[in-house]
């Protein structure tokens, strides 16, 4: 898949893959004819980095994830441990949310009935 359909499936630009492939968030895509094409591995990766920057992961501990999965699997637990450690920061950030809309539900009741 050219870089350009990439970017319209991912809704990313073609810069910004570019980027991600220049800082080491996946390896350099096959170019042919000078053109990166990307095979399913790529995507795969494109997948994992997007699902990481959702969860809150910051590129940089990206790229450090990715230095230490290419080291194998000496590195399985300092991985492991950074997955874990993002789980618990982003549990404590979903409990804020909730709260935060329990609080905006209380305020929108109070609006409905009248009460302000």
């Amino acid at each position: 898949m050219k870089i350009g359909e990439v970017s319209i499936k991912y809704n990313m630009s073609a810069d910004t893959l570019r980027y991600y492939e220049k800082i080491g968030l996946f390896k350099p895509v096959k170019k042919v004819s000078g053109i990166r094409n990307f095979d399913e591995d790529d995507l795969k990766q494109l997948d994992f980095i997007i699902c990481m920057k959702n969860s809150g992961f910051e590129l940089t501990d990206i790229v450090r994830y990715m230095n230490l999965y290419n080291k194998g699997a000496s590195t399985k637990e300092e991985r492991l441990k950074m997955l874990m450690n993002q789980k618990d920061k982003l549990k404590e950030e979903i409990n804020n949310k909730k709260e935060t809309m329990k609080f905006l539900d209380y305020k929108i009741s109070l609006y409905k009935e009248s009460k302000i």
